[in-house]
């Protein structure tokens, strides 16, 4: 018996399309992490990128538990002496909600070549609205 292994060639994409209004951050990442990464095909290769699209909408939305809404801090370097930026979850989600999902997401993404390649499929936008129409993406539903 044989082991058959993907080639980049033969990778099939999909487009998904996920609604996180009213999700837990940390659920509702390592399901996107799950389908960027591919995890879920029968085709896995781990050398091999063949994970999806993914779209998630209502990003500022998204639930937090506890007090984390005001306690939680995300950190930010300029790379110049004193350039470090800290900003609470409650003013990064009113400013800029895809960064929330991205960070939380690349945490639960492998620390290797493929992450940024994977990351360049999610797509996150603070409303309902989107440009993917076109793509005609599946509902994932959590």
């Amino acid at each position: 018996m044989t082991t058959k292994s993907l080639r980049k060639e033969d990778v099939r994409r999909t487009w998904f399309i996920v609604d996180a209004k009213g999700q837990v951050l940390g659920r509702l990442a390592s399901k996107i992490a799950q389908k960027l990464h591919g995890k879920g095909k029968k085709d896995y290769t781990p050398h091999v990128d063949n994970g999806d699209y993914v779209v998630c909408i209502n990003a500022s939305k998204v639930y937090i538990s506890g007090k984390k809404r005001k306690e939680k801090t995300y950190y930010r370097h300029s790379g110049y002496i004193g350039g470090l930026k800290a900003e609470s979850f409650e003013r990064l989600i009113e400013r800029h909600p895809d960064r929330v999902i991205k960070h939380a997401v690349k945490g639960m993404l492998p620390d290797n070549k493929l992450r940024a390649r994977m990351l360049k499929r999610l797509k996150v936008y603070g409303g309902s609205e989107h440009p993917h129409g076109a793509q005609n993406p599946v509902e994932l539903k959590l």
